[in-house]
């Protein structure tokens, strides 16, 4: 199964690292690219969608399903 999230507040590659190490902590994540250009996550897994949301907003960015 694959999750795609809308990212808002990416600025650099910081924030790239900040939202990944953020989304691959909620179970169920086998792999995660999010590209700083498109404000896109894309994951791979069979995670909660809302958990993921959820992480990426505890880690201080916006996050909504594609």
């Amino acid at each position: 199964m694959t999750i795609e999230l809308n990212i808002s507040g990416l600025n650099c590659q910081h924030c790239v690292n900040a939202v990944t190490e953020a989304i691959q902590a909620v179970p169920g994540v086998e792999s995660v690219e999010v590209d700083l250009a498109r404000g896109l996550a894309r994951i791979a897994g069979p995670a909660d969608a809302n958990a993921l949301i959820a992480a990426v907003i505890a880690a201080g960015y916006g996050a909504e399903p594609v």
